[in-house]
């Protein structure tokens, strides 16, 4: 059985929908789950929750707590025994496959990448974020936050990081590969884009070049690389919209439906549709590059989305992701190699 571990103290709403999320995973998805936070809070929560007693679900005691406001160099150098820290030391030792968490996400990353250690071969880790196409099958969207300043061979990195993560988790036999840019021919873009398109063509990946931020959602593209600050505002301004139209599209349902069997049949359609942009449906940005699996969140998840997070964290620990990058970085060109070296 696959072991997750959650931090319990991380989000807005801790630990109440990481342990409600929590049991529907251990539910459904059989997996085991360590929630790991202040013992006497979780057992207190998780006391006040029904059908959990024979479910595989354990409490790890943390004493401390990164909150938001923390920077993420003084929770990794003053709180040694945060729920986060303490989490990822389970997936280092091996106790656990997967680490979870709602909480600060410069202090998950840092705290991942140290104590969880980085693949051989892989310069930095990146954040990959899944959206919705019109096409129904989702694109990868990666790095969404995790390196605001990047270099052309940190984008081939994460292009072959990205494309194990369309072949293991999407089942795609030969991801198309798109970069980022303000238009599709080569020359336009900025330095790092026109330096960075080389490099991707030079590897063993279906790289079909420069995508516009439509292409987010055309489907022309499974995977899509950018900078973490250009993909970090991509993704909040997707968030943004996705909110408007939900609210747009249901006040003018509310306003036109006078029938009671059209209004019936229009409120499943807006149902299917808020399941299909729903950001809780796909968990968390899972952050590549690091040893064993880690999922960060939304601060604001509800518990469907810390469930789903616990099954993407499970599905990648099954997939043994990390080994994949990890084989997958010593096929590159030697070439491409040394640059990361000398970066």
């Amino acid at each position: 059985m696959v072991t997750i571990a959650v931090d319990a103290m991380g989000g807005d709403n801790a630990p109440k929908v990481e342990i409600e999320g929590a049991i529907r995973a251990a539910r459904s998805l059989g997996v085991q789950v360590v929630l790991v936070g202040r013992e006497e809070v979780v057992k207190k929560e998780l006391a006040q929750q029904d059908g959990h007693l024979d479910l595989p679900i354990k409490i790890l005691h943390a004493s401390e707590q990164v909150t938001m406001q923390d920077s993420a160099a003084r929770a990794v150098r003053a709180k040694r025994d945060s729920s986060i820290r303490v989490a990822a030391r389970l997936v280092r030792d091996g106790i656990a496959q997967g680490l979870v968490s709602a909480g600060n996400t410069g202090a998950v990353m840092v705290t991942s990448k140290m104590v969880q250690g980085m693949i051989p071969g892989v310069h930095r880790p990146a954040l990959a974020s899944t959206f919705p196409t019109i096409k129904g099958t989702p694109a990868v969207l990666m790095d969404v936050g995790a390196n605001v300043d990047c270099t052309p061979h940190m984008l081939a990195q994460f292009a072959v990081m990205g494309d194990i993560y369309a072949r293991v988790i999407l089942h795609l036999k030969e991801p198309r590969v798109g970069l980022l840019s303000i238009g599709e021919e080569e020359h336009k873009g900025n330095e790092l884009t026109r330096t960075a398109t080389p490099l991707l063509k030079s590897l063993a990946i279906n790289f079909i070049g420069n995508v516009e931020g439509r292409d987010l959602y055309t489907g022309k593209a499974d995977v899509i690389v950018c900078d973490g600050f250009t993909g970090n505002v991509a993704l909040k301004v997707s968030e943004g919209l996705v909110e408007m139209v939900k609210q747009m599209l249901l006040e003018s349902l509310q306003a036109t439906i006078t029938r009671k069997i059209g209004y019936v049949l229009s409120r499943a359609a807006f149902a299917d549709f808020k399941k299909r942009v729903d950001y809780s449906e796909y968990g968390g940005a899972l952050l590549l590059g690091v040893r064993g699996v880690c999922v960060i969140c939304h601060g604001g998840s509800n518990a469907n989305a810390i469930k789903n997070a616990i099954r993407v964290a499970a599905e990648f620990a099954n997939h043994r992701i990390d080994q994949r990058i990890e084989d997958e970085v010593r096929r590159w060109s030697p070439e491409v190699k040394e640059t990361v070296k000398a970066d």
